[in-house]
């Protein structure tokens, strides 16, 4: 399937934050000028916010970077009734909360059903069995996989597995792909199998141009 300005690709992203997977997508239409994609929904809601939806602040970060999809935020994602929207998605984004994995936090978790930040990655299983995308993306800290929460993201990619994905995994470091900066962080595709085999191949790295000391004389440069 070629997805160009014709066909777009039909995104969803979850725990969307001010949605760097579009920026991302943005970037890659710089690249080849003949793709597009649309945003046909996102889902960003600050469970500990007071504040009304919109004036949370990455839904304003969001808007102001994607004012097109201003109107396209689902909220909430553990409330979401997916089998009564009429959505059609290519490629789901959900990166979930990371604050009971990460070594930074407390570590509870995500085992389904224990109330923790981290285990609503099991809601994200009503927008797959929903939507039926054709590709799932999954991006989180490194220690996901560490051996206290290893079974879990196991039992995460059995999950997909009996839904009809092939999974592959790898941890990427942003300094193997033009950033300078150490910045690790789990990958999970998966995959829409439809009965044939699969494959997928993560990139290769890329010989790192500059350093930190470089972007920040640019930005003075810029400033001034």
């Amino acid at each position: 399937m070629e997805y160009n300005k014709k066909n777009p690709l039909r995104v969803v992203t979850l725990c969307s934050g001010y949605d760097s997977q579009c920026l991302a997508l943005e970037r890659l239409k710089t690249v080849y000028p003949e793709f597009d994609y649309e945003l046909v929904a996102w889902s960003e809601f600050d469970p500990e916010s007071t504040a009304p939806l919109q004036k949370q602040p990455a839904v304003i970060a969001h808007n102001a970077l994607f004012p097109q999809w201003k109107d396209r935020n689902l909220g909430d994602m553990t409330k979401i009734n997916w089998k009564g929207l009429s959505l059609q998605c290519d490629l789901l984004f959900y990166s979930t909360p990371c604050q009971s994995i990460s070594s930074a936090g407390l570590q509870h978790g995500f085992v389904e059903g224990s109330g923790t930040r981290s285990s609503i990655l099991w809601n994200v299983r009503d927008a797959v069995i929903a939507l039926r995308p054709k590709f799932l993306c999954l991006e989180n800290v490194k220690s996901i996989i560490n051996k206290k929460f290893l079974p879990t993201f196991n039992l995460w990619q059995k999950e997909l597995a009996s839904l009809g994905y092939i999974n592959f995994c790898k941890i990427l470091n942003a300094k193997d792909y033009g950033t300078p900066q150490s910045r690790e962080r789990l990958f999970l595709v998966s995959v829409r199998a439809n009965g044939q085999e699969s494959h997928f191949y993560f990139p290769s790295p890329i010989p790192l141009k500059s350093n930190i000391g470089e972007l920040i004389e640019k930005k003075r440069v810029r400033c001034v």
